[in-house]
C-alpha cells in the first residue's frame, strides 16, 4: 500500500530521519533508488509516490548522486541544516562500513569462480530493481500523455539518438513547464 498525499507523514524526530535513512544506505545494494522509494513511500510514508517522483527529479538536476541529494534536501525541508546533515550521515554510513568490510574480504576472494558468479548475479539483481523502480516513478505520469511524450522523446534523444543530456533537459524543461502551464501535465 502506498501513501497518498493526506497520508504522507515526515519523520517526527531526528532520530527516525537517521535511522529512515540508514534503512535504505543498509539495503542499497545495487542501487539506491528502488530501496529509498520503498522506505519513503511504501513502508515509512513520508512521502507520497508523486511527491517523491518530483523530489527525485528536482536531484536529477544537481551534482552529485540522486538519493544523496534528495536525503540533503528532505532533511533540510523537515528540520533545516541539521536534519540535512543526519539524513546524509543516516544514507552513507551503512554502506561505507559494508564496503569497507567487503573491500578486506574481496581483495583475499576475487579470483574465485563463486564469487564472481555472485557479484554478477548482484549486478543483475540491481539492474531489475532499478526496472522495477523506473515503472514506479513513471506511474504518477502514465495518465498524462504530454508527460509521457516528454519521456519518450528524452529516451529516444539519448539513448538512440546520442543526443547529449545538455541539450535535451533543457529543452525537456522547456516543454514540461509549457505542458505544465497549460494543464496537460
Amino acid at each position: 500500500m502506498q501513501a497518498s498525499q493526506s497520508e504522507a507523514r515526515p519523520p517526527r524526530s531526528l532520530r527516525e530521519l537517521f535511522f529512515g535513512f540508514a534503512a535504505i544506505g543498509a539495503r542499497s545494494f545495487g542501487g539506491v533508488l528502488p530501496w529509498a522509494h520503498r522506505v519513503m513511500v511504501e513502508e515509512r510514508r513520508w512521502l507520497a509516490p508523486a511527491e517523491f517522483a518530483e523530489v527525485i527529479a528536482l536531484c536529477q538536476f544537481l551534482p552529485g548522486p540522486n538519493v544523496g541529494n534528495a536525503a540533503v534536501v528532505l532533511g533540510r525541508r523537515w528540520f533545516g541544516s541539521a536534519g540535512a546533515a543526519v539524513a546524509f550521515a543516516g544514507l552513507v554510513a551503512p554502506p561505507l562500513l559494508w564496503v569497507l568490510a567487503l573491500v578486506a574480504l574481496y581483495a583475499d576472494w576475487a579470483s574465485h569462480p563463486a564469487v564472481r558468479a555472485a557479484v554478477t548475479g548482484v549486478g543483475v539483481a540491481g539492474g531489475g530493481l532499478f526496472i522495477g523502480t523506473a515503472l514506479k516513478l513513471a506511474a504518477p505520469i502514465a495518465r498524462r500523455p504530454a508527460g509521457v511524450a516528454i519521456a519518450v522523446g528524452c529516451f529516444a534523444a539519448v539513448a538512440l539518438g546520442r543526443v547529449s543530456l545538455f541539450v535535451v533537459l533543457p529543452i525537456a524543461i522547456a516543454l514540461a513547464w509549457l505542458a505544465a502551464r497549460s494543464g496537460r501535465l
